[in-house]
C-alpha cells in the first residue's frame, strides 16, 4: 500500500493535476475570505468555508476523473492484480494518496483565522471545527469520485458524471422543495432507487440472481409498509434528499454546532463508497 501511496503522490505533483486542484480550492476559499471576512468585515472566517464550497463540484471530478479510469484505459490495471498486495490495499493507497493531495491546500487555509486573529476578534475554536469538517466532506466527495472513475475507462465521462453527482447532492436540499410529498410519489421515487441499486448491484457483482433477489426483498418490504401504514411514506422523498445531501450536514458546522452524528455519517459516506470501488476493480479482476 505504501508503494501505491508513494507512485500515486508522484504522478499527482509531477503533472498539473494536484497543483489545478489546489490553485481552485484556494482561489474559491480565498474570494470568500475577501468577500466576507475583509470587504464586509466579518468575523466569522468559517462563512468564507461555506461561501464557495460548490467549487468541490469541479475540483473534486478533476482530481479524481483519472484515479481508476485511467489505469483500466492504459491497461496498466493488469500490474495492479500481479502485485503481492489485495485489491483493498490499492484503493487505500490511492485514495490517501488523493487525500494528501488534498491537505496541502487545506494547510494553508489553515493560517487564515490565526492571521485574521491578529485584526480582531475571531472564532478559533467554530473555525477550525467547521475547517475539521470541511476536510471530512471533502474526503467524502472524493471517495465517490474514486468509485465513479472505477466504473469506466473514460476521463471525461468520470468527470462529467462526478460533476453531476455532485450538483444533485448540493442543490439537494432546494430541490426537495419541489418533490412530491404524496405517498404516490414517494412510492414510485423508491421503485426507481430500488431499480437503480439493483443494476448497480448487477454490475459490481456479475450476479443477476444476487440482484433480483436484492429487488424482491426491498420491493416486498416497501409493499408491506404500504400495507400496513401508507401515511409513513408522505414525505419520505424530501426527507430522504435532505438527510442524504453532504453540504446541508457542513453548513450546521458553520452556524456553530459540531454535530458528531454528521461526521458519522461522512464516514460512512466514505468507507461506503471505497468498498463499491473495490467490487468494481474485484469483478474486473475475474472478468
Amino acid at each position: 500500500m505504501a508503494a501505491v501511496l508513494r507512485h500515486e503522490l508522484k504522478s499527482y505533483f509531477r503533472s498539473l493535476t494536484a497543483y489545478v486542484f489546489g490553485a481552485g480550492l484556494l482561489l474559491a476559499v480565498g474570494l470568500g475570505a475577501m468577500l466576507y471576512n475583509i470587504q464586509a468585515a466579518v468575523s466569522n472566517f468559517e462563512f468564507a468555508l461555506s461561501y464557495f464550497c460548490i467549487i468541490f463540484a469541479v475540483i473534486v471530478p478533476i482530481l479524481t476523473m483519472r484515479v481508476i479510469a485511467e489505469e483500466r484505459k492504459q491497461k496498466t490495471d493488469q500490474l495492479l492484480y500481479s502485485l503481492p498486495i489485495t485489491t483493498t490495499q490499492v484503493i487505500v493507497g490511492k485514495y490517501l494518496a488523493l487525500l494528501a493531495v488534498y491537505l496541502v491546500p487545506l494547510c494553508v487555509v489553515a493560517v487564515y483565522p490565526l492571521i485574521f486573529a491578529q485584526f480582531g476578534e475571531v472564532y478559533l475554536l467554530t473555525s477550525y471545527g467547521s475547517l475539521l469538517a470541511f476536510f471530512v466532506m471533502g474526503a467524502a466527495l472524493i471517495a465517490v469520485g474514486v468509485f465513479i472513475s472505477s466504473l469506466t475507462e473514460n476521463q471525461g465521462f468520470a468527470a462529467g458524471i462526478g460533476i453531476a453527482a455532485i450538483l444533485l447532492n448540493y442543490y439537494s436540499v432546494t430541490l426537495s422543495e419541489y418533490v412530491s410529498r404524496t405517498t404516490f410519489g414517494s412510492i414510485a421515487a423508491l421503485c426507481v432507487l430500488i431499480a437503480a441499486l439493483c443494476l448497480i448491484i448487477r454490475h459490481l457483482t456479475g450476479s443477476e440472481n444476487l440482484a433480483y433477489g436484492v429487488c424482491f426483498v426491498l420491493t416486498a418490504a416497501l409493499a408491506v409498509v404500504c400495507w400496513m401504514d401508507p401515511a409513513k411514506l408522505e414525505g419520505l422523498l424530501p426527507d430522504i434528499m435532505t438527510k442524504l445531501s453532504l453540504f446541508d450536514r457542513f453548513y450546521g458546522f458553520v452556524n456553530g454546532v459540531f454535530d458528531m452524528t454528521s461526521i458519522v455519517y461522512y464516514g460512512s459516506v466514505i468507507v461506503f463508497f471505497l468498498f463499491l470501488s473495490i467490487q468494481s476493480m474485484e469483478k474486473r479482476r475475474y472478468n
